[in-house]
């Protein structure tokens, strides 16, 4: 299935000069979602991973239909004041600005396989984020998964060595 058909183009979208990108079609296809979810676990299916961590808000729609679908665990990361425990706090930046991330300090073991899983992969920012979170949790990111990889963006440069799965490369 190509899971490229279902990635609607909006041009001008949030400013003019911007192509977006626009994930809900494949969201709204049974097929095509499910098909998603199928890949992801199978490429992740040797990775030992215990639990999966996710950026609000798209990224949790991947991440916990992963989880379920591998019989994992799954670890909201959210915004300031989202959630209500103890929480662990990054502030990193972005293509026009920063942004913070949190998650409840007691979210993983130590050591624990941990797989980072967000809809879009672009400049790399937030999943750079989420590095510097776990790294400040003392866990193994044995893979990093995403639908759609804005290739001309070069985000992958930015995360490492990690294996980094995207189903579909756009640009």
């Amino acid at each position: 299935m190509d899971l490229r058909a279902y990635i609607r183009d909006i041009p001008d979208f949030p400013k003019p000069g911007i192509l977006f990108y626009d994930i809900t079609p494949l969201l709204g296809h049974p097929a095509a979602f499910r098909h998603s979810i199928d890949l992801m676990a199978e490429r992740f299916q040797d990775s030992g991973a215990t639990k999966v961590a996710c950026a609000e808000a798209r990224g949790f729609i991947f991440g916990a239909a992963l989880a379920y679908k591998m019989d994992i665990g799954f670890v909201p990361v959210r915004k300031p004041g989202k959630l209500p425990w103890k929480t662990t706090t990054v502030t990193y930046d972005l293509e026009y600005g920063t942004d913070t991330l949190c998650m409840h300090e007691d979210a993983f073991l130590r050591d624990e396989k941990i797989l980072l899983i967000d809809d879009v992969l672009a400049t790399g920012g937030t999943l750079q984020g989420m590095l510097k979170l776990m790294d400040a949790c003392s866990v193994d990111i044995v893979g990093i998964g995403v639908l759609a990889e804005l290739v001309f963006l070069q985000g992958r440069e930015k995360l490492g060595n990690i294996p980094l799965e995207s189903l579909v490369k756009l640009g």
